[in-house]
């Protein structure tokens, strides 16, 4: 699928995700940046991450001192890599996307990999 079909499909996902969220969550969702890439640059696998990663939250969390982060919280959400883990099923790649996001949401609101985990989102 062409990159650009990808990102018109996770941004349709990560909005009717975004539109179900509780209304204590949903304000703040929208209000995170979500960016999509092929795949991860130089910068993030020197950072310790695999080539395959799908999605990774960068920035302070909610309620953090975002004077501590060079950058402002956003999401990145690897659209190659969700359509290969999806192995080119259009449907297995909506779901992942929605997952993908969700994670790095969980992240945003403080959450580590073990509250991630236990809510279902890994």
């Amino acid at each position: 699928m062409k990159p650009s079909r990808l990102a018109a499909l996770a941004a349709e996902i990560v909005e009717a995700v975004q539109r179900k969220l509780p209304p204590e969550i949903g304000p703040l969702a929208h209000a995170l940046p979500v960016h999509y890439q092929s795949t991860p640059d130089e910068t993030v696998m020197a950072e310790g991450f695999p080539s395959d990663i799908l999605g990774l939250f960068e920035g302070p969390a909610h309620g953090e001192d975002p004077s501590d982060h060079p950058l402002p919280p956003h999401i990145i959400l690897y659209l190659e890599n969700l359509w290969d883990y999806a192995e080119g099923d259009q449907a297995a790649f909506r779901e992942e996307v929605r997952l993908t996001y969700l994670h790095e949401l969980g992240h945003y609101l403080g959450w580590d990999e073990d509250d991630v985990a236990a809510r279902g989102l890994e």
